[in-house]
C-alpha cells in the first residue's frame, strides 16, 4: 500500500495549525481587542440608526478585527485537521488495496477500514504502545509495516504467533504439527494460471485463500519458528504474495530476520471493506461492502 507518510504529514499540520491558533489567541488577538475597544469608544455616541453612521461603525469594526490570512485559514483547518488526527491515529483508518497480493478475500481496488486501537493504543508517527489491548490472533487480517520496507503499508493474514512453528509445503499449511483444514471450494481450471480457491481454518477463524494448481515457489516446502514479539504473515493469494515465506531473501544483515513482523511494526486489524473502485473513471460501487473473513 501507499509509502507516502500520512501520519507525519497529519501530525505537523495538527502541531503548526494548533501552533498559529495558540499564538494568535495568547499573542496577536490582544492588538485586535484594543482596536475594537477604541471602535466602541469612537462609535459611542453615534447614531446607530443611521444608515451611514451604521455603514461606518461595522467597516471600523471588520477592519480592526481582522485576521492574518495566515491565522484565518490555519484557525479553520485546525479543529478539522485536529478531529481527523484524532480518528485516524487512534479509532480507525481508511486503506485502499493495490495489489491482488490478498485475493479472493481482497481485491485490487478495495477500500478498506482498519481498527486502529484492536492491538493497543499507539503514539502516532512513532508507532510505540502506550496502553496495550488486544493481541493479533490466527487468522485475522493486519496492516503493518514489514521488515524490508519499514515505511510502506502491508496487509496480509496472521499466520503464526510467537512460538509458533510454521510448516508450508505442497500448499499444506501446519502449525505446530497440526494440519490446517481445508476445503477446495472451487477449481478454476481455464485461468492462465489455473488455480483452486480453498477455505481454511485456522483457529476461530475461517477464510479463503486462492492456489495455483502447480504450487509457486514459497509454496513447496519451508519451515519457520516465530520469535517472541514477532508475527508470521502470509497472503491469501498464496502463489501471488511476496510474504514472510520469501522476505528474508532480501535480508543484507546476518544478524537480523526478515521473515517476521515485529509486534512495534503492527498498525491494526483490518475488518471491513466499505467500497471498490477499480480507478479514477470508473464509477465506485458498494456491493463488496462487508466484513472482512
Amino acid at each position: 500500500m501507499s509509502s507516502i507518510n500520512l501520519p507525519l504529514i497529519l501530525t505537523l499540520a495538527v502541531f503548526v495549525t494548533g501552533l498559529v491558533w495558540l499564538y494568535d489567541r495568547l499573542v496577536l488577538s490582544r492588538p485586535r481587542k484594543q482596536a475594537l475597544e477604541a471602535v466602541e469608544q469612537q462609535f459611542a455616541r453615534a447614531d446607530l440608526k443611521n444608515g451611514a453612521q451604521r455603514k461606518a461603525y461595522e467597516e471600523a469594526r471588520e477592519a480592526a478585527g481582522r485576521e492574518p490570512v495566515w491565522v484565518e485559514y490555519s484557525k479553520s483547518f485546525f479543529p478539522v485537521l485536529a478531529l481527523v488526527f484524532v480518528l485516524r491515529s487512534f479509532i480507525a483508518e481508511p486503506f485502499q488495496i493495490p495489489s491482488g497480493s490478498m485475493e479472493p478475500t481482497l481485491e485490487i481496488g478495495d477500500f478498506i477500514v482498519v481498527n486502529k486501537f484492536t492491538y493497543g493504543i499507539r503514539l502516532p508517527v512513532l508507532n510505540t504502545e502506550v496502553i496495550p489491548v488486544n493481541d493479533p490472533e490466527r487468522g485475522e487480517v493486519m496492516v503493518f509495516f514489514p521488515p524490508h520496507q519499514p515505511d510502506t503499508y502491508f496487509i496480509k493474514r496472521v499466520i503464526g504467533l510467537p512460538g509458533d512453528t510454521v510448516t508450508y509445503s505442497d500448499h499444506q499449511l501446519t502449525i505446530n504439527g497440526e494440519p490446517v483444514p481445508q476445503e477446495v471450494v472451487e477449481v478454476n481450471r481455464s485461468a492462465p494460471n489455473p488455480y483452486r480457491v480453498v477455505k481454511e481454518t485456522l483457529g476461530d477463524n475461517t477464510y479463503t485463500v486462492r492456489k495455483h494448481l502447480t504450487p509457486g515457489r514459497y509454496s513447496r516446502h519451508g519451515s519457520w519458528t516465530v520469535p517472541e514479539g514477532h508475527y508470521f504473515m502470509m497472503g491469501d493469494n498464496r502463489d501471488g504474495s511476496f510474504d514472510s515465506r520469501g522476505w528474508d531473501e532480501l535480508n543484507g544483515d546476518p544478524n537480523k530476520n526478515f521473515s517476521f513482523v515485529p509486534e512495534s511494526e503492527i498498525v491494526g486489524k483490518a475488518f471491513a471493506i466499505w467500497m471498490h473502485w477499480d480507478s479514477l473513471f470508473s464509477v465506485p460501487s458498494f456491493e463488496r461492502a462487508g466484513t472482512i473473513h
